[in-house]
């Protein structure tokens, strides 16, 4: 256990930040996993619909500096790419 108190608060910091980006990480999990559901029932509309959400959750995901913006390009091309190969 930490004895300085920069120490202390340090640990106290990382463990909010970490709380949060798990969050975040947990919204564009869901947010993609809607994105497939959507192309399995092969309803386009709402596949459409629901990548418009999860492509703005990646992008704030990537804003806060969750995931480094190739991941998050990856992440956006390949949803982008299924939804796309509904036609």
């Amino acid at each position: 256990m930490a004895n300085i108190k920069s120490a202390k608060k340090r640990i106290l910091v990382n463990e909010t930040k970490a709380e949060r980006n798990k969050a975040t990480r947990s919204k564009v999990k869901t947010s993609i996993k809607k994105v497939d559901a959507a192309i399995i029932a092969g309803d386009k509309a709402a596949a459409q619909a629901t990548l418009i959400s999860a492509i703005t959750e990646i992008d704030k995901a990537t804003t806060k500096g969750v995931y480094h913006k190739n991941n998050a390009s990856r992440k956006v091309s390949r949803i982008s790419r299924a939804v796309n190969a509904m036609a």
